[in-house]
């Protein structure tokens, strides 16, 4: 893992520019960015995706595998924050004497001396980020913007823009969204998380008060979440003079949630001012209605009226991996979800469940990272056992972190209270076919985490298709 040093001071020219791990959906973005500025951009990653092959085909040379070699005459070199210490074109910048920025501080750079939009939290800042963009083009504005997912109406995460505007999704899991000059914050919640690197829940709240105070026109902030109003308490004690503006459903929320129909594509009604709004997204769950919510509060923040933002904001379709449709196979659909903290997971089951209907809801979970595994291993049986008719546990992926005795996906499973309503399927095929083999038409299957569980849809569908073709036979 590499972290950003808040206290670099950023080169006015990059020179020519090496991303490592180019493909991520942050990196990639930032990269698109670079190049459509001019820049001379060249980029590796472990492995060809969709995001390699976008960006080679806008001309920005991507080398698959990582080799020293690869960084060729680059005189800066970008890091995703996963790379491990001893990635050998790190390893090469280091050893040459070359500027090495992480990622988040090639973003601070593209958004330099912009009117920021920065929206931060531990759940929902992607798909709210999303939101805002949507809203701001759907009304006239022409923002650049980089996200952390593809936005699937545009079909890219980020995009330069003419106006001054620049939308960004903040990320907390190392301090660096404390690295931009924000304009106007966006809080959608503070769960503590990513205390492997905070250290403490302390730490954690403290950085999210750095981050609102800092904003030089507006914070807007969940009037809901208790760490949310734990920082707003915060703010206020330490005399935080920017405006605020809560949202959500407490009867004093500035832009409040009044009313919520989650049983198909999400309708809500929503109230500005004194004035009511309803409005229909084409997204399922009530969590998108609360994201909905925060991101008109930004748009009226910005100066956007309620009904045309809310009319823009109804166009979102979702972005990448964030419940997202793959296929259908004999009436089983199959979807794949970001969600990897369990309070994303109980989220995601309460749409899933809106969205199968009928028909069960069978959750396939990845648990990420060691460190988090071993934390809520119990909270995370709890919360599949509660909200999907059955749950296929796979193998920890470690990520960045290196295996711990004793931690595996078993321990999620075992947690269950009821054996019968789970199965720990370490090994990727072996999962597939189990799912094939309980798998009934009207279920709808998700997969979930922000690991590499996505991968495993082709060998499920594959897997669903022998077994009903078979079947038909």
């Amino acid at each position: 893992m590499i972290y950003p040093d808040l206290d670099l001071e950023l080169p006015e020219d990059l020179g020519r520019v090496h991303f490592v791990g180019i493909g991520g959906s942050g990196m990639s973005g930032i990269a698109r960015m670079m190049h459509e500025a001019g820049v001379q951009v060249t980029g590796s990653d472990r492995s060809a995706t969709y995001s390699t092959a976008a960006l080679e085909a806008i001309g920005i040379p991507v080398k698959i595998g990582h080799d020293a070699a690869h960084v060729g005459d680059a005189d800066t070199l970008v890091v995703t924050g996963a790379l491990w210490q001893d990635n050998p074109e790190y390893q090469r910048a280091l050893a040459d004497g070359l500027p090495v920025l992480h990622r988040s501080q090639a973003l601070a750079w593209l958004s330099r001396g912009r009117r920021v939009v920065s929206a931060a939290g531990a759940h929902g800042k992607t798909t709210s980020t999303g939101m805002i963009i949507t809203g701001l083009l759907g009304t006239g504005a022409d923002p650049s913007f980089v996200n952390g997912g593809i936005i699937e109406s545009l079909g890219v995460s980020s995009s330069a823009g003419k106006d001054d505007l620049f939308v960004i999704e903040a990320d907390e899991s190392d301090k660096s969204f404390l690295l931009y000059d924000t304009s106007v914050a966006l809080i959608t919640n503070v769960d503590p998380e990513h205390l492997d690197f905070y250290g403490s829940r302390e730490a954690f709240m403290s950085a999210f008060v750095d981050f609102a105070s800092a904003a030089r026109e507006l914070v807007v902030i969940s009037s809901d979440d208790p760490g949310a109003l734990e920082v707003l308490a915060t703010m206020r004690e330490r005399g935080a003079t920017v405006p605020i503006r809560t949202f959500g459903e407490a009867a004093n929320a500035d832009v409040r949630l009044v009313a919520v129909d989650d049983s198909g594509p999400v309708k809500f009604t929503v109230e500005v001012d004194g004035q009511r709004y309803d409005a229909q997204l084409s997204v399922f769950g009530k969590y998108n209605a609360i994201n909905a919510v925060g991101a008109l509060a930004v748009l009226v923040g910005l100066g956007v009226e309620p009904g045309p933002a809310l009319e823009a904001i109804a166009t979102f379709g979702g972005t990448k991996r964030r419940f997202e449709f793959h296929a259908e196979v004999a009436g089983v659909r199959v979807y794949d979800d970001y969600a990897h903290h369990h309070t994303e997971v109980e989220a995601l089951l309460e749409a899933a469940r809106a969205a199968a209907g009928t028909g069960r809801v069978i959750a396939i979970h990845q648990p990420h990272l060691y460190s988090r595994t071993s934390l809520f291993h119990k909270e995370f049986a709890q919360v599949l056992e509660a909200g999907a008719d059955h749950t296929v546990v796979l193998a920890v992926d470690g990520a960045r972190e290196d295996p711990v005795e004793g931690v595996t996906g078993a321990l999620v499973a075992n947690d269950f209270v009821d054996p019968a309503n789970v199965a720990y399927r370490p090994e990727w095929q072996d999962a597939a076919e189990y799912l094939a083999e309980i798998a009934q038409p009207g279920d709808l299957m998700v997969t979930m985490s922000c690991g590499t569980v996505y991968q495993i849809i082709p060998q499920v569908v594959e897997a669903l298709t022998r077994r009903f073709e078979t079947a038909s036979a």
